[in-house]
């Protein structure tokens, strides 16, 4: 729907959007709850409501794409066309395995129990302040867009993930905590915005459905294998040990892919990306 000039900056206000409302949704449910479950619930049948009826306003230009018969080249047709474009590929993957290495948020439970000593308002804290780091570089994108230099952007952005994820994973003070869980979520907005603006603007009409699809399995397997390795990891040698961990693998990730997707490396302005076809 954006122009493409326009895209990283309609990335950001997307994501800017997604953390206001995952910030201020889950506290505004608990006081509408407060009033009664019947408000509670009504309000957020009428907000789904108001959501279909301003996508199915929606008029988009497009043409209807032939239908081609179903073979075993078509059903990995997504994959084959990453391998082609590398730096598609490069970016995929290193947020599949810089999520997978780095998932400090999963224990956060057990440090704001037995670490930081912070309870269940800690806990709340610490859950919200990724969400914050996101919030504001994402606001800072949507207004100040990047405008060159984004594979070095990109990568030192996954770098400072895995910093912050080092941080935390030492820290023993809430407020230092704190900060290094805003700077986690910050520079992975970051490299999201990146990410997916390179998706859309590099994939051909004929071939985003596929490619999309196969960002998106990447993303949810990453997310939820993430934490189930950081859980089995923490078992193994301690919550403070995967933490850190997992911060220095993600640094490593990123210092491989430089060194394997020089393309992705040496992207400079989105703007000028233009898709290849098959």
């Amino acid at each position: 729907m954006a122009p493409p000039a326009l895209l990283p900056r309609a990335q950001a206000m997307l994501s800017s959007l997604f953390m206001t409302s995952s910030i201020v949704g889950p506290s505004l449910g608990g006081l509408l709850y407060g009033i009664g479950p019947v408000v509670c619930y009504g309000l957020s049948t009428a907000g789904f409501t108001v959501a279909f009826a301003g996508t199915f306003s929606l008029r988009l230009l497009h043409t209807v794409p032939t239908k081609e018969p179903i073979t075993f080249a078509s059903v990995f047709a997504g994959l084959s066309f990453l391998n082609r474009r590398r730096d598609l590929l490069g970016a995929i993957t290193l947020d599949l395995f810089a999520v997978l290495l780095g998932g400090a948020t999963a224990m956060l439970p057990v440090y704001a129990d037995g670490i930081l000593h912070v309870g269940p308002v800690g806990l709340g804290l610490l859950r919200a302040a990724p969400a914050v780091g996101a919030l504001l570089m994402s606001w800072g994108l949507s207004r100040y867009p990047l405008k060159g230099r984004t594979g070095l952007i990109m990568f030192t952005a996954v770098v400072t993930f895995g910093i912050a994820t080092i941080v935390f994973g030492a820290s023993h003070t809430v407020w230092l905590s704190i900060v290094a869980l805003m700077v986690l979520g910050a520079s992975d907005v970051i490299s999201v915005v990146i990410r997916s603006s390179l998706i859309q603007l590099a994939t051909p009409d004929s071939m985003r459905g596929r490619v999309s699809a196969v960002n998106t399995l990447f993303i949810g397997s990453s997310n939820q294998l993430g934490e189930f390795e950081s859980g089995m990891l923490g078992t193994a040698i301690g919550p403070e040990a995967a933490v850190i961990a997992g911060g220095i693998g993600t640094i490593l990730v990123a210092a491989v892919w430089a060194r394997f997707f020089p393309r992705l490396w040496a992207l400079d302005r989105l703007e000028d990306i233009f898709p290849e076809e098959q």
